[in-house]
């Protein structure tokens, strides 16, 4: 059984993304630590990359922060390492495929294996050209997490059907970025997701606030935040990690 499972075993899961490096690694440990206190069921960690596509400025920001402090993808292999000696809930990357293949995809994955990482998000990875990537995965017992965006339409029963760890509904088009409201027709999306996979699915892209957090978690089994976590760190730097802390509590009790 995959271990990201786990993650919705207790009601709906809260998710919480941050970019590794950014402000610099040790308070990216701790703003890990502060989210498993908050009641984060899962953790996305964001390997930077210097052309991140789907991303907002926000996301895009600490991007350039982490690379520019000199974060490579070893020194966030040694933090998974260390963060592993406590840390018991399921982790995933989340990265570009470029990062994956020039580090070597049967490298890179193994890796993920040694050091307990669950799962691997590849937002730029096309559905049609993931088989780059899955028998390497499915070797190592790593979940490549499949998307499913609004534009997905007709694909989205096919894409479903083969998903892994869970899957990960975007909630709105563009890029990832905190949204003053999300109008897309998210139930006939999860309903689709519904009828062909019981794997679990959560929502991300957009969402900032309980408010928006209870309403998603009432589609799916799950919501993802990243740029309102992003922007914590990005306004407290190293003094962040209360500060998420108390921001993971506040949506988790949202979403209970």
């Amino acid at each position: 059984m995959s271990n990201i499972k786990k993650a919705f075993e207790n009601g709906k899961a809260f998710i919480a993304f941050v970019t590794c490096g950014d402000p610099d690694l040790e308070t990216t440990a701790k703003s890990v630590r502060a989210a498993v206190a908050g009641g984060a069921d899962l953790i996305e960690l964001g390997i930077p990359f210097s052309d991140p596509t789907a991303e907002g400025p926000v996301i895009q920001g600490a991007n350039i922060r982490a690379l520019s402090g000199g974060v490579t993808t070893d020194k966030i292999f040694d933090l998974v390492r260390e963060l592993r000696r406590d840390v018991k809930i399921p982790l995933v990357f989340m990265t570009y495929a470029n990062v994956v293949y020039s580090y070597g995809a049967d490298r890179f994955i193994s890796t993920c294996r040694d050091i307990g990482i669950d799962g691997l998000i590849l937002p730029d990875l096309p559905y049609e050209e993931k088989d780059e990537f899955l028998p390497v995965c499915r070797k190592y017992d790593v979940d490549l997490v499949s998307l499913v965006a609004p534009t997905s339409e007709g694909r989205i029963a096919m894409i479903a059907k083969e998903a892994e760890g869970f899957l990960y509904i975007v909630s709105s088009l563009g890029v990832t970025g905190v949204r003053g409201e999300i109008t897309t027709d998210l139930g006939s999306i999860v309903s689709v997701v519904r009828e062909n996979t019981d794997i679990p699915c959560a929502i991300g892209f957009g969402i900032s606030t309980p408010e928006q957090a209870k309403k998603m978690a009432g589609y799916a089994d799950g919501v993802i935040v990243g740029s309102a976590i992003i922007k914590i760190l990005e306004k407290y730097g190293r003094e962040a990690p209360p500060h998420v802390e108390e921001y993971v509590r506040s949506m988790k009790d949202a979403i209970r």
